[in-house]
């Protein structure tokens, strides 16, 4: 009789437990070419009831290594094509992609011509503030359509070593700020390491996820995980979970402490084993498709010590959780109405705290189309 034959039922890993199968399968580059794979023949939007809109709040564009100064990049974020640049001032600055002359992409091939944005196609430059036309190169005029605000332009900041956009469906300027984190700057702490993700599921559903206990054993075979002390803010939210931990050098008191500043910025400082900082960008694409960054860092000390394999197990073991929550939500259904049982945890105030994320019609302002969307929570 096999090993697998001989554990109880509910042994999350035994071999029917679909999330193991998938993944003991997949190692180096494969495990990584997974990760970023489109998911085929998953449901539509509407079959999964995806359709409840993005909720608003900072969310991580690019790394501000990324966006050198006089440089030009195409996006695609919130189920809109945008072209961000960092002009000669060293300012970053992000519009909608298409320039209101023929409509060229101006992400694809786009130029700054000093702090603006210069369209590939006939030269029109646009400013990434007022959202105007200030210059055509080969006309004399500009047509007075473009000389008032013709495109949507962008609340970006930088912080934490990334370019943040602030999102709202209907252009509401921001209602709180990035929160800066220390360690991100502090020379004794290492540079980045980034594991990326596509997940083909909503941002809801994956926030629904830290509050999700009962998944822990089942998914990720722990034996039980403790909500800890609960935070709830205005605007973010987060918890303490203390334990003893196993080390090779005896039992030491440990700490996960996660926060979050609305729905698109979330970090977790992982304390008692090695000291190792997550700042987890979730950024949503489209309504059945999120871009996930996980951005480590450590005490260099640490990472670069006699225990830098510990370190670099820690984070190991974060993102194969993170790969085993990926095979559930990139093919899961979002319940409006889910049915919750004792031991679940607190979903159902998450969704209560959630839904302040999601724009009301009386944010709109007036004169604003209006496009209806299935509510969340």
């Amino acid at each position: 009789m096999s090993d697998s034959e001989n554990r109880p039922a509910g042994d999350a890993r035994t071999a029917p437990v679909a999330v193991w199968q998938i993944l003991e399968k997949l190692k180096g580059q494969d495990l990584l070419d997974w990760r970023l794979a489109p998911v085929e023949g998953r449901a539509s939007i509407e079959e999964r009831n995806l359709d409840i809109g993005f909720p608003f709040g900072w969310y991580p564009i690019v790394m501000t290594k990324d966006l050198a100064v006089g440089e030009v990049k195409p996006l695609r974020y919130f189920s809109k094509d945008l072209a961000i640049w960092r002009g000669e001032d060293g300012k970053v600055r992000m519009v909608d992609a298409y320039c209101r002359h023929l409509g060229a992409h101006m992400g694809h091939g786009g130029k700054v011509h000093g702090n603006l944005l210069e369209c590939p196609f006939h030269a029109w430059r646009y400013d990434g503030e007022e959202g105007v036309v200030k210059e055509i190169p080969y006309s004399r005029s500009i047509p007075p359509q473009v000389k008032r605000k013709c495109t949507r332009t962008w609340h970006v900041t930088e912080a934490n070593r990334w370019v943040w956009a602030w999102y709202h469906p209907h252009d509401v300027a921001p209602l709180f700020d990035v929160v800066h984190i220390p360690e991100t700057s502090d020379p004794d702490w290492t540079d980045y390491d980034v594991h990326e993700w596509n997940v083909y599921g909503s941002i809801q559903n994956m926030a629904e996820n830290g509050v999700d206990v009962a998944h822990f054993k089942y998914i990720h075979g722990t034996a039980n995980v403790p909500l800890g002390e609960l935070r709830w803010g205005d605007w973010g939210r987060g918890a303490d979970v203390r334990g003893k931990m196993g080390t090779p050098w005896g039992e030491v008191d440990g700490c996960i402490s996660y926060d979050t500043m609305g729905p698109g910025q979330s970090w977790t400082r992982f304390t008692g084993i090695s000291e190792t900082l997550l700042v987890a960008c979730i950024t949503p694409v489209e309504l059945d498709h999120v871009h996930a960054r996980f951005c480590f860092t450590q005490p260099r000390a640490q990472a670069e010590g006699e225990r830098a394999g510990v370190a670099r197990a820690i984070i190991r073991d974060i993102c194969k959780q993170f790969d085993q929550d990926k095979v559930i939500w990139d093919r899961q259904k979002y319940e409006p109405n889910a049915l919750i049982c004792e031991g679940d945890g607190p979903i159902a105030q998450f969704r209560k705290f959630y839904a302040r994320y999601y724009a009301k019609d009386a944010d709109r302002p007036e004169g604003e189309n209006v496009t209806p969307i299935r509510k969340a929570g």
